[in-house]
């Protein structure tokens, strides 16, 4: 059975890249714009580009108190390779950390599909029904609200970029009319988060919702290469819990 891709291939003594020469890719293009080209099959526009790098940006490094990068600072204090807590850091990304990308992006892609196929509609309208039909099945919309933040200046920053780009779009037109309704009638603050904004975005430029998360690794790697290399410099010795902050409830 032969593996079929129409990624990338050695031909000629040549490594292809989606059709275009590496070599070429080398001296012309930036890491970004050949991450759009591998990722989506074409080489993004100027604009484009811009918002991809701010994106990319955006989520770079939350501080060590997020999951992934604690576990990727405990796992190298641990006496581990760099790869190993990285792969760790990876692990530790899950539907409550790194991962409401991909249900928000699947979300917004499917609900405005969907507005798209009927043309007169009241788009607000729609949203307020929506939102307050999933409240009702006590179904939790991913992308909204943050643990810390009331609002999160990232994610609006980044929606005002992609304004200016012209990047925005059906999806971030959603996203912003479901958050002005779940605000309604939410008792606490719910804005659009990090996740939420790129989800939108992302979406309007085209990315599939089953490749949210791998942009978010992406977007998150820099970052734990610097926390676990600062913790394997440092040497400090073995992360642990302290035990103060343990509190044993069995007999």
């Amino acid at each position: 059975m032969k593996w079929k891709t129409s990624i990338s291939c050695i031909k000629d003594g040549k490594e292809i890249v989606r059709g275009h020469d590496l070599q070429e890719l080398i001296a012309t293009k930036s890491f970004v714009e050949v991450a759009c080209l591998i990722l989506r099959g074409v080489l993004p526009k100027e604009n484009e580009t811009k918002m991809l790098n701010a994106l990319f940006v955006s989520a770079i490094d939350h501080g060590v108190g997020a999951p992934s990068t604690t576990v990727a600072r405990t796992v190298a204090s641990c006496g581990n390779s760099m790869h190993t807590a990285l792969a760790s850091g990876v692990l530790a990304m899950g539907e409550r950390h790194g991962g409401a990308i991909e249900g928000a992006a699947k979300f917004f892609q499917e609900n405005t599909q969907e507005e798209e196929r009927k043309e007169m509609r009241n788009r607000d309208n729609d949203a307020a029904i929506l939102v307050a039909k999933l409240k009702e099945e006590k179904v939790r919309i991913p992308g909204y609200g943050h643990k810390v933040l009331v609002r999160d200046l990232r994610a609006e920053k980044l929606l005002a970029i992609a304004k200016d780009l012209g990047v925005y779009a059906s999806c971030c037109v959603f996203a912003e009319e479901v958050e002005r309704e779940l605000n309604k009638i939410s008792s606490k603050p719910l804005p659009l988060n990090i996740d939420g904004a790129m989800a939108a975005i992302l979406s309007d430029m085209g990315f599939d919702w089953r490749m949210m998360k791998g942009l978010f690794v992406i977007a998150r790697m820099p970052g734990l290469v610097a926390h676990a290399y600062e913790e394997l410099t440092n040497d400090e010795g073995v992360r642990r819990i302290d035990e103060g902050e343990v509190e044993y409830q069995g007999g």
